[in-house]
């Protein structure tokens, strides 16, 4: 099978991810790991690491380690790249609670398409630079937005007309 044509799940798309994050700077994971962190069984596990061995991303040792391909170390590293990007949407711009943003962004990673995410890389950017200092006044105006519900206009602080 051609991994770039053919798309993975999500859930095998979050078993790249979970098996990176494992593997750290040792370089393998182990099942049972991977199945505490997945909350599944085993067998689950098993199964899932057949697929993504016979796609070539990752190299199963029967009874041992778990190891990523080079293109399995990709695809994992891009799926971890915009979940990373997207809770840093949802936590500094829409500025959610980290437990839903982490769930969120979780959810959304698998949908969005590579264009989606250079662009939102490119407007986190954008507010970085912003020449009003650490936190834009449009990100300000809008945390107040969200405590009183009402848009607040100029240096009166008067709420906006609807």
């Amino acid at each position: 099978m051609n991994i770039v044509s053919d798309k993975l799940s999500e859930n095998m798309e979050d078993y790249l991810e979970v098996i990176l994050a494992l593997a750290g700077n040792k370089g393998v994971a182990r099942v049972g790991e991977i199945a505490v962190r997945m909350d599944v069984k085993s067998p689950s596990v098993n199964a899932a690491l057949k697929l993504l061995a016979d796609r070539g991303l990752v190299i199963h040792e029967k009874y041992g380690y778990v190891t990523l391909t080079r293109e399995g170390r990709t695809l994992a590293a891009g799926v971890q790249e915009k979940h990373d990007l997207l809770y840093r949407f949802l936590t500094e711009i829409l500025m959610l609670k980290s437990e839903v943003a982490e769930k969120e962004a979780c959810s959304i990673e698998h949908a969005i398409s590579k264009e989606t995410s250079v662009r939102l890389v490119k407007f986190l950017k954008f507010l970085k630079l912003s020449p009003d200092g650490i936190r834009p006044k449009l990100l300000q105006n809008f945390a107040g937005y969200l405590k009183i519900g009402e848009r607040v206009a100029g240096e009166r602080g008067k709420p906006l007309k609807r």
